[in-house]
């Protein structure tokens, strides 16, 4: 059912948890279709017919379920930026990855099915330009290959991972930082090109719709500055257990399942470890 700005917020009910991934329709659209193992769920949410899909990144919990759309609807337009494109054409080597990071034994279990989307079908972005009557934007930082997409007309932005994961009730965000190509600086100019679009609300992935846009991308901003410099000290034990402590202490037991879901705690230690040893800095 859409909401008052006209916006189907799908809650996939990933691994059967609600308010873990959402998938956003408008106008025929659907970005960020979340993952294959909760495709059901998504076209049972659906209005009607997609005629496209925008991806914000080609992360399995955002795009996954995007070649499944695709074999079903066989003219859907698949839009995502140009590094992202080859991988969703071919998705081996990000499966190789995803297999590296969440272990072989549990892929099918997350994230089901990774078809690849036919070429013909992709639109390949760079930022900058306005597709299917939205603005896009390049926001590298947790993705290299991260866009976002502004819909001028009710202003809502529609941003992915950029400003964070923060799952009602409460208030607590939590940066997702996986490895591979977490750009601490990169990202910190994503927020600040989010917030001059001075957008009336942002629509995230992990989860649904923030009205108080400069009070959460403030939050993002301040979090991932915490988590760089926690992780630049490379112990991996104390950064762990003080993201525990802080999601124990901001989130009731089960909002705090729900984002160790969206962004497991050792995951946020590894994309960090790695970016501060591709720069030397410690």
């Amino acid at each position: 059912m859409s909401d008052p700005a006209g916006v189907n917020t799908i809650d996939v009910m990933h691994l059967g948890r609600d308010r873990v991934i959402a998938a956003h329709e408008l106008r025929g659209v659907i970005v960020d279709p979340g993952p294959a193992s909760c495709l059901e769920t998504l076209l049972a949410g659906l209005g009607g017919e997609p005629r496209a899909v925008l991806l914000t990144h080609i992360h399995l919990d955002h795009a996954g379920a995007t070649g499944s759309l695709v074999r079903r609807f066989p003219e859907l337009r698949v839009y995502v930026h140009e590094v992202g494109a080859p991988h969703v054409a071919d998705p081996s080597r990000l499966l190789a990855s995803a297999a590296r990071l969440y272990g072989a034994a549990n892929m099918e279990r997350l994230w089901g099915e990774v078809a690849p989307v036919p070429e013909p079908n992709l639109v390949s972005l760079r930022g900058g330009e306005e597709v299917e009557g939205l603005r896009v934007a390049y926001v590298p930082g947790h993705a290299s290959h991260h866009v976002a997409y502004l819909d001028p007309d009710s202003g809502d932005a529609y941003v992915g991972d950029v400003a964070g994961v923060r799952v009602s009730p409460g208030g607590l965000t939590v940066m997702p930082t996986p490895p591979p190509d977490i750009d601490v600086e990169a990202w910190e100019r994503s927020i600040a090109l989010i917030a001059d679009w001075c957008p009336a609300r942002l629509r995230l992935t992990h989860f649904g719709a923030v009205e108080d846009v400069s009070g959460q991308l403030e939050a993002a901003r301040t979090t991932l500055t915490r988590y760089a410099e926690l992780s630049r000290e490379g112990d991996r034990e104390r950064f762990v257990a003080a993201v525990e402590a802080e999601i124990a202490a901001g989130a009731d037991a089960e909002a705090a399942a729900r984002i160790r879901q969206a962004a497991p705690p050792e995951q946020l230690w590894l994309g960090l470890e790695r970016y501060w040893r591709k720069r030397g800095s410690r």
